[in-house]
């Protein structure tokens, strides 16, 4: 059967910098069965229609490798019944950022670390052991005053920048996420999934699982972890991705590839609307909690 040739209109393009610029557009010329066939910038007019069509949303994180990978040694029990999982992060080091992430400073803005480095990583969490059944969750701004690089002008920062949660999963699991900026360094991100049996280890330069690298251990027992090798048939799954590895580009790319593979085989194996809102639901969840002191649905 022939591949299908999906179109793709782009809103909201820079020509030298932006997630769409590095990514998205990367990841699209690389793959045969896409066509790039409008781009919108905010000068032009856009309408979006909507209709009952097939979704996909950028929680690329789920087609990393290392979690595809992870999802094996848990369904045969490498663990043992998994126990707990704590997961911890490092977003924006130190007090100074560029100014085109300027931004991110300002919480109306709507793009911070709750609901990028929180919402990804958590995204993955719960892919991989599932959702949550409540949490409670503290966040704070710690360091209010940030400095623009390239002017040394400081600006008030107003997002939070220590965001920590504890919560049960529907399975039981117990979960401690704690996601944290502004401070001088520290590990960039450490997963830990805990069982009766073993230990599974996800690590990358920073809490963005979508984005960097991820590497994946796992010990038996009370040994140390070692370094599990990632299959083949996971890392050349989409062989026109292989050499975009390492790249913001790769993880999107194997998301559009998944896609366009569901839309030709009936398939649906990438995160859609339903679980973008879900994703949203959690952040508001742990944003109620941390605004109230209690403990609260997810």
């Amino acid at each position: 059967m022939p591949e299908s040739t999906l179109g793709v209109g782009i809103i909201g393009v820079s020509p030298d910098r932006g997630w769409a610029t590095t990514a998205h557009i990367p990841a699209l010329r690389a793959l045969s069965n896409y066509e790039i066939r409008a781009l919108s910038t905010r000068d032009g007019r856009a309408r979006r229609r909507a209709g009952a069509v097939h979704t996909v949303v950028g929680l690329q994180g789920r087609q990393a490798p290392a979690i595809e990978a992870a999802q094996e040694p848990l369904d045969d029990g490498y663990v043992g019944e998994v126990l707990s999982t704590t997961m911890v992060g490092l977003s924006v080091p130190g007090d100074v950022v560029v100014q085109p992430n300027a931004y991110m400073l300002d919480k109306t803005n709507g793009a911070n670390a709750l609901t990028i480095a929180v919402g990804h990583s958590l995204d993955t969490l719960n892919y991989v052991l599932g959702e949550f059944a409540d949490l409670s969750a503290v966040s704070d701004l710690r360091r209010p005053l940030i400095t623009i690089g390239e002017t040394g002008e400081q600006i008030e920062k107003t997002a939070a920048d220590q965001i920590a949660l504890i919560g049960t999963l529907t399975s039981g699991v117990i979960a401690s996420v704690h996601i944290r900026e502004a401070v001088a360094g520290g590990i960039g991100f450490l997963w830990e999934i805990n069982g009766t049996d073993g230990t599974l280890r996800i690590a990358a330069d920073a809490p963005f699982p979508g984005i960097f690298p991820l590497t994946l251990a796992g010990a038996r027992g009370r040994d140390d972890p070692a370094e599990l090798a990632i299959p083949l048939a996971l890392t050349e799954k989409w062989p026109d991705l292989t050499s975009m590895s390492g790249t913001p580009a790769y993880n999107v790319g194997r998301a559009y590839a998944a896609f366009a593979a569901g839309t030709d085989n009936g398939t649906h194996t990438v995160p859609d609307f339903a679980d973008a809102v879900r994703r949203h639901e959690v952040i508001e969840a742990i944003e109620r909690s941390a605004a109230s002191g209690e403990r609260v649905h997810a």
